[in-house]
């Protein structure tokens, strides 16, 4: 059984897990850790975590604007960076299906790695953590909508805030690469 919990560095974890930081960790997977029940009516509902349960947490990193997750509760997780697969098989087909013409799906990959690139690289104010991922094209392309009328405006919509926001104190760089965003489209 897997539980994903999305987000988990939102809340005050330990707060939140309470007694079941104890329970999750791999050694007190059995009943023989069985702990009474907060709020139950009586001391004989107990709860522990089965070992066959896997908890997954997911969330992104690079919301400051959050607290770090705790160190107890960091010590009962194996933790995995995942980066933007945007030069992915799976991310063209997606970018296919939505029905964007191949050329303009091989400008914007191009374009997204390159951005990603010099995100990633600039350790001092942004880092990989920051980079743009898949989920900006991942809404349905309606049937009365023209693939790349819908993908103008996740570019000027979407992108081409986050990029200002991103260089707000460097205008020139966000222009630059605002500007190839919207060459992606024939734009300028």
């Amino acid at each position: 059984y897997v539980f994903i919990i999305d987000e988990i560095n939102r809340g005050n974890l330990s707060r939140i897990f309470g007694e079941l930081m104890m329970l999750i960790e791999a050694d007190k997977r059995d009943s023989g850790w069985s702990m009474p029940l907060t709020y139950a009516n009586s001391l004989e509902a107990q709860f522990f975590v089965p070992d066959n349960v896997y908890i997954v947490g997911l969330m992104n990193t690079a919301d400051r604007s959050l607290a770090m997750v705790d160190y107890a509760l960091r010590r009962r997780f194996a933790f995995w960076n995942l980066k933007p697969q945007i030069g992915s098989p799976g991310f063209r087909q997606l970018l296919g299906e939505q029905g964007l013409p191949p050329e303009a799906t091989a400008k914007l990959i191009t374009t997204i790695e390159a951005i990603n690139k010099v995100i990633s690289d600039d350790t001092a104010n942004l880092g990989p953590g920051y980079q743009i991922g898949h989920s900006y094209f991942c809404q349905e392309v309606p049937e009365d909508i023209d693939p790349t009328v819908w993908l103008k405006g996740v570019v000027e919509t979407e992108l081409v805030p986050l990029l200002e926001e991103y260089w707000v104190d460097d205008p020139g760089l966000a222009q630059k690469w605002s500007g190839e965003l919207l060459a992606v489209l024939g734009d300028k």
